[in-house]
């Protein structure tokens, strides 16, 4: 197999090959790498965090399907994973679109490096097909691969032909699913290419790519579930079935699978129909852009000039933190890469806040402060502090780091200040009022306040300890993609920081009756934010910034020596 796959690669024209292994390693972007960095490590780890997110689901239908006592609740409990993994699915297939945003357009890099060489437009098209399709494929395959064997292992008793036929079916609606979510994006964005100026495109494509980020995550968490055929076949739901695509594939899995008449026919028809339009838009809207749109590339300037008149801008303290955090929020609102890194980590912020808001928009009325909510603040907190602070190692230019080199004319502890001003305002502010917001139909109010009160002080915290041993400026030091073991994180979370932000929670929700232990809390807190805060400013007393990560050099010795 291995020397059958070998000799159909070697068939493939050279230019395609080598074009193709550049577009697949650029889904990070080079620039911003240090010259160690390990891309493929990275990738393998992305793809290894989706491989146990997959197992964890195969967990669940397992056990959810052992605990059904009838056919009727097996059936339910399965109708309710396989829109979950469509949906699951459509989420990853439009983050990574999110993610890798304008990798399938030309851009000036491909037309300066590739237009004077012998390589035609198709084959560059091509190769940036082939490696988006790779990196999507990579992805479908490791979350559905165990679901998708044990669902249909379940669906197939008591049917000779029943496990490949669930199986096929399920295959074919997720992989139409992610291809109607993909050819969309692609179909927008090649729309917007051939009809706007491409300084007009590139300021309204990072509108789009923020709405997106929004949609994908706003329609996952928000759209209801239906798990019996009564439920589908509701007038009051036919507006959600008319305009959900995910239970358009859904209605395609029933169909194939032979589930029918469970399943309403038309969901399916509208599948089909949908993925041929924008599957033929996405083909014409590339052609097009390869084949008009690479001249204006380069004609036009890719930095959209800021409008003309008077320009204002707030104070932040000194004029060097000032400068600094309107430096962080420049590299945040106008670099697509920082947007897409801190999108990951929003994801996981509206995640639980949507959450909320669809129990909130189901039950409206004023409850106490469940564990619950308590625990999901706490993680709101966490993900905006440790994710901006992540975001804050990946550099915005490098070849601009000279310039904050020979300008280095004040003291390390100062820039230091200002990166910790930046995270209170940009990540411990905005989740506080999330949390606030969300906050708003508890009750009683003193518990509500007190609450908040912990939060803000878990802020601070966060704060504080991500800046120990960070001495960099935000967005200007170069990073290690592959250094950083994604699964170690992935599995500590879920074994560490889970369990220990669920026992906080029960303990602050047991002494917020009692008066005097919450004030024990709040002071326990408070001295150890006041204990973290006087050992960064110590060590930035003698800190000295650094603008490239490199790695640890090991060396090797004999032990010959006496």
């Amino acid at each position: 197999m291995h020397k059958l796959l070998a000799a159909i690669v070697n068939r493939l024209p050279l230019q395609f090959r080598v074009l193709y292994r550049q577009f697949l390693i650029r889904v990070v972007d080079l620039e911003a790498l240090s010259m160690q960095a390990d891309i493929v490590g990275f990738l393998g780890q992305f793809a290894g965090v989706l491989l146990m997110l997959s197992f964890v689901h195969s967990l669940v239908i397992y056990a959810g399907l052992s605990s059904c006592r009838t056919i009727t609740e097996g059936m339910a409990f399965l109708w309710h994973m396989e829109q979950h993994m469509v949906a699951l699915t459509m989420l990853v297939v439009g983050l990574i679109a999110v993610v890798s945003w304008d990798s399938t357009f030309p851009d000036r890099r491909d037309v300066l490096v590739l237009s004077p060489l012998p390589v035609v437009p198709r084959t560059i098209l091509l190769a940036k097909l082939a490696a988006s399709g790779a990196v999507l494929s990579i992805a479908i395959l490791t979350l559905n691969f165990v679901p998708s064997l044990v669902g249909s292992l379940f669906m197939g008793i008591g049917n000779r032909f029943g496990f490949f036929q669930t199986l096929a079916a399920y295959w074919c609606a997720v992989t139409g699913a992610s291809l109607f979510l993909y050819c969309s994006v692609l179909s927008i964005q090649g729309l917007s290419a051939l009809l706007l100026p491409r300084r007009l495109f590139l300021r309204l494509s990072a509108i789009l790519q923020l709405v997106a980020f929004g949609l994908f995550l706003g329609v996952f968490f928000l759209q209801p579930v239906f798990t019996t055929p009564a439920e589908i076949a509701a007038p009051a739901n036919q507006w959600v079935l008319a305009f959900s695509p995910s239970y358009w594939f859904f209605g395609i899995f029933n169909q194939l699978s032979g589930a029918r008449p469970h399943a309403p026919t038309w969901l399916a028809q509208r599948g089909w129909s949908s993925l041929a339009i924008v599957a033929a838009g996405a083909a014409v809207s590339l052609i097009l852009c390869y084949l008009r749109t690479m001249k204006k590339t380069v004609e036009e300037p890719d930095l959209v000039p800021g409008p003309g008149g008077l320009h204002w801008s707030p104070r932040f303290g000194s004029a060097l933190q000032t400068a600094i955090l309107l430096f962080s929020i420049r590299s945040l609102t106008r670099s697509r890469q920082h947007r897409v890194a801190f999108s990951f980590y929003l994801a996981l912020v509206f995640a639980i806040a949507l959450s909320w808001l669809r129990s909130d928009l189901a039950d409206p009325r004023p409850t106490s402060l469940p564990t619950s909510f308590l625990v999901g603040t706490f993680m709101m907190m966490s993900f905006a502090v440790f994710g901006l602070r992540s975001v804050f190692a990946l550099p915005i230019s490098l070849t601009a780091n000279w310039m904050l080199r020979t300008t280095q004319l004040r003291p390390s502890n100062q820039y230091i200040s200002a990166t910790r001003r930046s995270l209170l305002l940009f990540a411990a502010l905005p989740a506080w009022l999330l949390s606030a917001a969300l906050s708003l139909t508890f009750r009683p109010w003193n518990e509500v306040a007190e609450h908040l009160t912990v939060v803000a002080l878990v802020g601070g915290i966060l704060t504080e300890f991500s800046l120990v041993g960070f001495y960099k400026v935000p967005f200007t030091c170069s990073y290690l993609p592959g250094k950083s073991n994604i699964q170690l994180v992935f599995w500590a979370f879920f074994i560490g920081f889970i369990p220990l932000a669920i026992l906080a929670a029960v303990f602050e929700l047991r002494v917020l009756h009692i008066p005097l232990q919450f004030a024990f809390l709040v002071a326990a807190l408070a001295a150890l934010e006041i204990a973290l805060l006087a050992l960064n400013r110590h060590r930035a007393q003698s800190a000295q910034l650094y603008f490239e990560e490199l790695p640890e050099e090991l060396l090797t010795t004999l032990k010959l020596s006496a």
